[in-house]
């Protein structure tokens, strides 16, 4: 069973994340990211979720990184009745900067039909009830899942849901934006916590996931009315993490 989560956040850097803890040796991680298994797929029973790692070596550690998991209502109190014990990494980017990515990510799928300001206008009302309906075993909300955007960003009602089930020394929390600009910092890291054998930075590419630009082009008063709306998010993540975006 898994004695490591990724659990965050989307847009945030979980897919190079995933690809680097492949490449360790004493790590083990299912192929196919994002199981969803205490998301989406809770109804399918522990077994199934077993199974994900039958492949991995005796002295492996065994992990899976499904960046779902932070924002889901009911993962948190799944995660922990499961896996009491577990270590939970959360990759925290820049509010604005995350929440204009995961727009443009939807808007890329074929999953956003609205522009930016309307979708943006339209969240609360997409998100009305959700919780809810996914505090069913087999529940699902596509809104909740796709049209997230500020909501997604609001670290602190997340981070607070695991920082009541688990100890602090469970969780590792880091800026996604120093994964990239400080890798092998970051990568030891994330070593000495999950108690991993130190080895060098894996080779690392372009950014796994990464979008095209598109948010550079969002006017400044938009970025700044986001901040703005953010800002109960920014100062609590400082002030309880000493993480801040300039």
């Amino acid at each position: 069973m898994p004695e490591f989560l990724g659990v965050g956040v989307q847009k945030g850097g979980t897919t190079t994340l995933q690809r680097l803890l492949e490449q360790h040796p004493g790590s083990f991680l299912p192929a196919a990211k994002e199981l969803h298994y205490f998301s989406l797929h809770y109804a399918l029973g522990e077994g199934w979720y077993r199974e994900q790692f039958a492949e991995a070596g005796a002295l492996q550690r065994c992990g899976e990184i499904t960046p779902y998991y932070l924002f889901h209502p009911a993962a948190p109190a799944r995660i922990q009745a499961l896996l009491p014990q577990a270590r939970l990494i959360v990759l925290l980017r820049d509010p604005v900067e995350r929440a204009l990515s995961q727009y443009f990510h939807s808007l890329r799928l074929g999953l956003e039909p609205l522009e930016l300001e309307p979708a943006l206008a339209a969240e609360a009302q997409r998100l009305a009830g959700a919780e809810a309906v996914l505090a069913a075993a087999d529940g699902s909300h596509r809104s909740h899942q796709e049209h997230s955007y500020l909501a997604r960003s609001r670290y602190e009602q997340q981070l607070l849901r695991l920082e009541a089930l688990f100890a602090a020394k469970q969780l590792l929390v880091l800026r996604s934006e120093d994964l990239f600009a400080q890798p092998e910092r970051a990568w030891g890291q994330v070593l000495t916590f999950l108690e991993l054998e130190a080895l060098p930075l894996p080779p690392l590419a372009q950014p796994a996931n990464a979008g095209q630009g598109e948010a550079a082009k969002v006017p400044q008063r938009l970025r700044q009315a986001l901040r703005e709306q953010l800002q109960p998010t920014y100062g609590w993540v400082e002030s309880r993490y000493g993480l801040s975006w300039i």
